[in-house]
């Protein structure tokens, strides 16, 4: 199916506005029979897990998720608010057919989206999602249900929460432990506000926990992963060894040093990656990344004897790289970091883990760790639009961007490309001089603007 064909599906799922098309329950509960409809294809284990954030509207489309499905004759599990790479490990942990996550990850609250899982733990492949589709808008779609004495269950786990927290544990180092170390954790009062803490306490930390208080409203709001201050402000206050933020569905993790100095996700897999070279543990001493990385990640992983491959903008790309070609660490700028040993996706409480491993392991705060990596000015702009549109059908949009590169002269990057959660084009502008680039990027914006008005 190609993209304009596309109805419900992005790059991340199905996404949008709470209560209206296609976050509707209505729409939900479609949603829920056409993924009931594949499982009964497959005749494995007769049951789905269902998660979800924090948000209002998360109570609506889990209840008509679960209708759908029990209509159909599947079994429901139900785990509540947990993180999206919690979903993927309990999807496999108990042998569910597939794994479904209520979540808008970094939106705010009015937004909210599906996502699924294969019964592998990974992200469902385009030919699911399409068959999906397809049976959501086919007319006779629903018009067969089982009998009644073969409607499905739902079943609420209660232990999931502590299932997971196990998991993440054994990730980390059994020599080593937290103690002493003080944490500034923000948990953007999503879906991890209650496994985050509770994952870095029970290892030895002392953890200073923000955005813990969900609402059904809060979520984002002001916190987490889009707002490192917060953590920064908290770290020089109460003099923590580093500050974490996740976003609404934990799987992304952004960092602070002791200094209270961001530190981003092209960083943190570049000191991941000098590690496992180190250790001779990254397959094939490969890392994978997106082509908004910094040129800088690039230059270190060259430098210590490893290679860059560069995917398309997602993490699911980057996941699908990491399975081709037997990769084992990938990630993106924007703290989405994958570890393939260990999970089937991105996974921010797993990613600090990982940090804090490395710090230990050579006894160095993140200040110096970070250095690992000479950071190239970039300049990020996100243009709203209305809907989208494929830039390349405008001359004057291609012929600033032609325009920008030659500004450049070689020495830096242009990308312009449509988001694939928001209705935006992001432009990334990189070069060597700060104000030349942003300069650059702000007239590729305007002329954008004008253009898709």
């Amino acid at each position: 199916m190609d993209e304009e064909r596309k109805k419900l599906f992005g790059t991340d799922g199905i996404r949008g506005v709470a209560n209206s098309d296609p976050m509707t329950a209505e729409m939900a509960l479609r949603v829920g029979k056409g993924i009931a409809s594949i499982v009964k294809t497959e005749h494995r284990h007769n049951r789905i897990l269902i998660g979800k954030d924090t948000r209002l509207s998360g109570y609506m489309l889990e209840n008509a998720l679960t209708a759908g499905i029990c209509s159909m004759g599947i079994n429901i599990l139900l785990v509540g608010p947990l993180p999206t790479p919690a979903i993927a490990f309990l999807t496999v942990s108990m042998r569910s057919d597939a794994g479904v996550v209520i979540s808008a990850s970094h939106n705010s609250f009015q937004d909210n989206g599906i996502k699924i899982f294969n019964w592998d733990g990974f992200k469902l492949p385009d030919e699911l999602e399409n068959k999906i589709e397809d049976l959501v808008f086919s007319p006779s779609f629903g018009l067969f249900f089982p009998k009644a004495g073969e409607i499905g269950k739902a079943f609420r786990i209660d232990d999931a929460a502590g299932r997971y927290i196990m998991f993440l544990k054994y990730t980390f180092p059994k020599y080593l432990s937290l103690e002493g170390l003080r944490i500034v954790l923000d948990c953007a009062n999503g879906a991890a506000y209650k496994v985050g803490p509770a994952v870095f306490e029970e290892l030895g930390a002392k953890v200073i926990p923000l955005g813990v208080h969900p609402d059904g409203e809060n979520i984002n709001l002001n916190c987490g992963s889009l707002y490192p201050k917060k953590i920064s402000d908290a770290v020089k206050q109460n003099q923590a060894h580093i500050g974490i933020a996740l976003d609404g569905d934990g799987d992304r993790a952004i960092f602070v040093d002791e200094y209270g100095k961001e530190v981003d996700g092209d960083q943190i897999l570049a000191i991941c990656a000098k590690e496992m070279i180190k250790n001779n543990t990254l397959n094939k001493n490969t890392l994978v990344a997106t082509i908004m990385s910094n040129i800088g990640l690039e230059k270190a992983v060259e430098s210590f004897g490893g290679r860059l491959i560069k995917t398309q903008v997602g993490d699911r790309y980057v996941v699908e790289e990491l399975r081709r070609g037997g990769y084992n660490l990938g990630g993106e700028k924007s703290g989405h970091l994958v570890f393939l040993d260990y999970n089937t996706t991105c996974d921010g409480i797993l990613t600090a883990l990982q940090i804090l491993g490395v710090m230990l392991k050579n006894e160095k705060p993140l200040s110096e760790l970070s250095q690992v990596m000479q950071l190239f000015p970039q300049i990020l702009i996100g243009v709203d639009v209305n809907k989208r549109k494929d830039i390349s059908q405008f001359p004057a949009i291609s012929n600033q961007i032609q325009k920008a590169e030659n500004k450049l002269k070689g020495k830096g990057r242009v990308v312009v490309r449509p988001s694939g959660t928001e209705s935006k084009i992001r432009v990334m502008v990189e070069g060597e001089d700060e104000g030349e680039i942003k300069l650059i990027a702000e007239e590729l914006a305007e002329v954008i603007k004008h253009n898709l008005d």
